[in-house]
């Protein structure tokens, strides 16, 4: 499969500047996919999905949220999730105003889960299905233990929790847009706020896909069901992976994964 090269895009977010891409199908389009990404990282990282979406057919947006990879802002600093999602909604409106007759499907991976299932809550008449990988929901334990040290730990992100696949670790550790230090405070208590206020947010009413590594250490499997036990929709379908870790898009088994991913989007698309 060819790789289709982004365009390089702009929001306009709560905080400045977000910079993001677009992925154009190599023929017209047929549906609109927005990704959201993760803690850390940046929308540059979602190639391999983006390439597998836009030959099928999608156009492909995604933005760098504030203090991350190329975007404004002091470095994965977040003080309050619901401004993050105002910014997703930003880049949503834009996607429909290009396409005012296509469809539009969100996917959102860890925290970017977090903040599509937030979404979702808030906007359900912008889409047509939601998609959630590995999504930070219900009881992370990892948030709570922090939260009891006066100084935050520095343990950033172990590369080799990331898929069973070292390359992708290898690459993860030598990406300079990725930032590979520990958490920070505000965040964390921004992540807790986050997940009370998805939890008490109500059942979604949008088709909705939850996806999920079975040996996911950084997000583990049985708080995020708890989460999504929680919210799910009533037509909603959760599939998980044994034996693999967090970013199941970049597992050794990533084209079952976005297989799943397309079959759900083709029911509800």
């Amino acid at each position: 499969m060819p790789t289709i090269p982004p365009i390089d895009i702009e929001t306009h977010g709560h905080a400045g500047l977000l910079l993001g891409s677009m992925w154009e199908p190599p023929t017209a389009p047929t549906w609109m996919a927005v990704l959201v990404h993760g803690y850390g990282e940046h929308i540059g990282r979602y190639q391999w999905v983006a390439d597998r979406l836009t030959h099928d057919g999608a156009v492909v947006y995604g933005h760098d949220h504030v203090g991350h990879g190329r975007s404004v802002g002091e470095r994965v600093i977040v003080e309050d999730f619901e401004l993050l999602v105002d910014d997703l909604d930003l880049l949503v409106r834009r996607a429909h105003e290009e396409h005012p007759d296509l469809p539009l499907v969100l996917v959102g991976h860890s925290m970017g889960g977090l903040i599509a299932a937030r979404y979702t809550q808030r906007h359900p008449d912008l889409l047509t299905a939601t998609v959630l990988s590995g999504p930070v929901l219900g009881r992370w334990p990892q948030i709570t233990d922090l939260l009891q040290h006066e100084e935050i730990p520095d343990v950033p992100i172990s590369p080799s929790s990331l898929s069973r696949d070292e390359d992708v670790g290898e690459a993860y550790a030598r990406d300079e847009l990725v930032w590979h230090g520990p958490l920070q405070r505000p965040t964390i208590e921004a992540f807790a706020a986050e997940l009370t206020t998805v939890n008490e947010g109500g059942r979604l009413t949008v088709p909705t896909l939850w996806m999920h590594g079975e040996d996911d250490r950084l997000v583990p499997i049985d708080g995020s069901r708890y989460g999504w036990e929680q919210i799910a929709a009533s037509d909603g379908r959760a599939i998980s992976y044994p034996e693999a870790r967090h970013e199941i898009f970049h597992e050794t088994n990533r084209d079952e994964v976005l297989d799943d991913l397309l079959a759900f989007v083709h029911e509800h698309v």
